[in-house]
């Protein structure tokens, strides 16, 4: 410990000429010094009449507007869809449109589209060139199958044809006259495609094949929808390669989907024609269920059986409406069982949503448990931090393995039990039971963005999934404490940290298809921002104001970034541009270093305090001379103590002895001081406080506000949030001093783990030693022992690459070998 002597010191500060603060305002990052508090309003979009500086919509925004009407045939056998559909297209723009374009997602299976050409292969683990058994089962399907959409016709509502164009997966169609401001514009298409088996082609839809012969069909992306022509872009028709996702228009949908008569379809909107297609009983069941607080049967495990059974060939036509939506998908199979419940809202215009879901009896009993009850809890907790929900149904459909997928009103969502294979019973896992909850969840969450807050995928998917991954955590820890444990969670700052120092990063705001690293990128490091923007550098209070009010200013309308980060700040009143620079704009990370604590007391000048004080401290600090130890431990006798009489003044008197000279020092020192002054002096004096200087080093880049437990000598603690402008003049070290009445034995940065530092080791102030366990090796290998392994029997029913269900690799052998 060392003295703090008060005083009183004048800095002059220079006068900074103006053609230098010009240079330096200019040049942000010449030399050493970097700008970490730069307003971000000199990167984003200008604000303008259409999207104000506020980030809410302005008094002249515009939005695009598409409504269909399709007839689409299932061809269960063939595995292909026909249909016909007509588009009426609302230009609400101020620009004159002299073409259309649409999407074609389907192209992207077709042999010369852009994405299947610009696949590429990674190295296996030796290095070597290496393909799977699944990669070589997907090259035979696109190889025997013609994937893609077939345009059958385009013409206006008259029928006269229309000139148009395939461009990968957009098509445009040439106007024959041009589309004015205001003015709408109706054209038919005739179509057809076939239906990839999505677990061997891989995508977003497709089919699913049983053993026992059954099918699952899961229709998305599946007819020619408007791309979008917004403000900010003009067309939106990059070319879809796989990640990027849609960027679409609002609008009604007024679809027939024509399927086996044993089927159940699931689909965005509501059904038409309930007593075509249902039971009576069916049918009583549905309006039951719409009143009920927990989930009933529409369809029952035992029905579902028998419909799988059926071999009638009949056709029946399913007729849905759904009103203001961006985008419409099915699901249509003889296996559903059906479950559904009512959830209860604070919203006049829709004061029931009726969560339903539909799986085989595979998925049992694990999706009549769960799944429903996900779906009216992911509405309940959503309503709170955004806006009811506003459509009339919320379906889950049991669809893949696992992952799902979203589309208005209807969501398609992995996890099924699994069958022992000695007892032959049916057992759900952990994994199982959190990964179905969890992606119901996410894939519901999505129904309010991207399906209402309608951001755009193509270019920022952060903009949804990493907004929804924040919500989902949200959601999981309200649904239980301590979710899925078992599993990494995208919330905990600790899921991401190694992310965020690894090599070949990308920022957030990349574009959807650059991102290298997409899972982390888009969806967890977004998500932790935001997690960590909400309960550290906010509050929550003023977090979810500021959320609500940008999801409800952007309901039903299409939001850009700069729209988020405007309206956070706008709502809040809190300057955020130093958090969106760093964490959205940068690859920087979090690592701040505690790299030292020193602690002071103030000196009150007064000798006959300081000197006792001062030879105090030398005696804890210095230590004697190793030799004079020794030589007492010896017993050997100085010359002074053997002959007292050769002491004088000096070995009476100590240089800690206080002299005339510095009491008289000190007089001289009150005297010049001026009232205030003594009275502060005195009053330190009295109070006796303990004086800390803190060093802080920014070792990642990432400025970020420094949480800090200190700890008294007396074993009581205090818990003290630094914001992060403490790093706005330097934002490479920075030294915070603090004064306390108690002497602190122990700081600690990051306590609680909640600004995602990527290196705690060195959060702490005495440095602690990293406790862990080691687990012994044995040092010999085992060997290969050829002959013996030719002398193992042969196992009947396994081929000759490996055992059943097993990952395997096609063995490779040069061109002219058999392998």
């Amino acid at each position: 410990m060392a003295r703090l002597v008060a005083a009183i010191a004048l800095v002059l500060l220079p006068v900074l000429a103006p053609a230098t603060a010009l240079a330096d305002a200019v040049d942000q990052t010449k030399g050493d010094w970097k700008d970490k508090f730069r307003q971000l309003d000199v990167d984003l979009p200008t604000a303008n009449t259409y999207r104000t500086a506020s980030g809410a919509p302005g008094h002249e925004y515009w939005q695009q507007r598409a409504d269909y009407s399709i007839d689409v045939r299932l061809e269960v056998g063939a595995k292909r869809l026909t249909a016909r559909q007509t588009v009426r297209y609302h230009n609400n723009s101020p620009d004159t449109l002299r073409y259309l374009w649409l999407q074609l997602d389907q192209n992207i299976y077709k042999e010369g589209s852009i994405a299947e050409l610009t696949r590429t292969s990674s190295p296996g683990r030796d290095g070597g060139d290496q393909i799977s058994y699944d990669q070589l089962a997907r090259a035979q399907a696109l190889k025997d199958i013609r994937y893609g959409v077939e345009i059958a016709a385009v013409t206006d509502e008259g029928g006269r044809p229309l000139p148009y164009r395939v461009v990968d997966t957009m098509m445009r169609i040439d106007l024959p006259r041009p589309l004015a401001p205001g003015a709408s514009y109706g054209f038919k298409v005739e179509w057809a495609h076939n239906i990839i088996n999505e677990s061997v082609v891989g995508g977003r839809s497709g089919y699913e094949r049983f053993e026992n012969g059954t099918e699952l069909f899961f229709i998305a992306q599946w007819f020619p929808r408007m791309a979008a022509y917004t403000d900010y872009a003009g067309w939106q028709h990059k070319a879809f390669l796989g990640r990027g996702e849609f960027t679409l228009e609002f609008g009604d949908y007024d679809v027939s989907v024509t399927v086996p008569a044993d089927h159940i379809v699931s689909a965005s909107g509501e059904l038409q024609n309930a007593g075509d297609v249902l039971t009576s009983a069916q049918r009583d069941r549905l309006a039951r269920a719409a009143r009920s607080d927990q989930p009933i049967f529409i369809v029952t495990p035992d029905e579902a059986l028998a419909n799988e059974k059926e071999t009638d060939r009949a056709m029946k036509t399913w007729r849905f409406k759904a009103r203001n939506v961006r985008d419409f998908a099915f699901a249509s199979s003889n296996k559903f069982i059906w479950d559904a419940m009512g959830v209860k809202q604070d919203n006049p215009d829709q004061p029931t949503v009726l969560a339903m879901s539909f799986y085989p009896n595979e998925a049992e009993p694990l999706w009549s448990k769960y799944s429903t009850w996900a779906v009216a809890h992911t509405i309940q907790v959503y309503n709170k931090y955004s806006f009811p929900y506003p459509y009339p149904t919320a379906q889950s459909v049991n669809t893949w393995e696992s992952g799902g997928m979203e589309y208005p009103m209807i969501t398609f969502n992995g996890y099924r039990p699994s069958i022992d294979a000695k007892t032959g019973r049916r057992t759900y896992s952990a994994n199982a039971k959190y990964g179905l909850i969890g992606v119901v969840i996410h894939e519901v969450g999505h129904i309010y963005f991207p399906m209402v807050v309608n951001s755009d995928e193509r270019q920022w998917t952060w903009m949804d999934e990493g907004l929804n991954t924040f919500l989902q955590n949200v959601a999981h820890l309200e649904w239980e404490e301590n979710f899925g444990a078992h599993r990494r969670n995208p919330n905990l700052p600790a899921g991401i940290t190694s992310y965020m120092v690894s090599q070949g990063q990308v920022p957030i705001m990349t574009q959807s298809d650059s991102a290298l690293q997409f899972g982390p990128n888009a969806y967890a490091k977004p998500a932790t921002a935001l997690t960590i923007l909400r309960e550290t550098v906010m509050g929550r209070d003023l977090f979810d104001h500021a959320f609500r009010e940008y999801a409800r200013r952007w309901k039903f309308k299409r939001p850009t970034p700069a729209d988020f980060f405007r309206t956070m700040e706008d709502a809040s009143g809190v300057d955020l541009d130093w958090f969106w620079r760093g964490w959205f704009y940068t690859t920087d990370h979090v690592d701040i270093d505690l790299a030292s604590v020193r602690e002071y007391r103030i000196s009150t000048g007064n000798p006959d305090i300081e000197k006792p004080l001062d030879r105090e401290r030398a005696g804890r600090e210095v230590r004697e001379p190793l030799g004079q130890t020794r030589n007492r431990e010896q017993g050997l006798r100085t010359l002074l103590e053997r002959r007292p009489e050769l002491a004088d003044f000096y070995n009476e008197n100590d240089p800690f002895t206080p002299s005339n000279k510095d009491r008289n020092r000190f007089s001289d020192l009150l005297e010049g001081l001026e009232p205030w002054e003594r009275e502060a002096l005195a009053r330190a004096e009295k109070d006796g406080d303990w004086v800390y200087f803190i060093d802080f080093v920014n070792k990642g880049g990432l400025v970020m506000p420094l949480p800090l437990q200190i700890t008294y000598a007396d074993g009581t603690g205090e818990f003290l949030m630094i914001p992060a402008e403490i790093w706005r003049y330097d934002s490479k070290a920075v030294t915070r001093m603090l004064i306390r009445p108690k002497q602190v034995v122990g700081i600690e940065l990051d306590p609680r783990q909640e600004i995602a530092d990527a290196d705690p080791s060195n959060n702490a102030y005495p440095r602690r030693i990293a406790a862990s366990r080691l687990e012994l090796y044995k040092a010999k290998r085992d060997e290969q022992d050829m002959m013996a392994d030719m002398l193992v029997e042969l196992k009947a029913g396994k081929d000759a690459q490996g055992t059943e269900g097993e990952e395997r690799q096609v063995p490779l052998a040069p061109a002219g070998q058999q392998p």
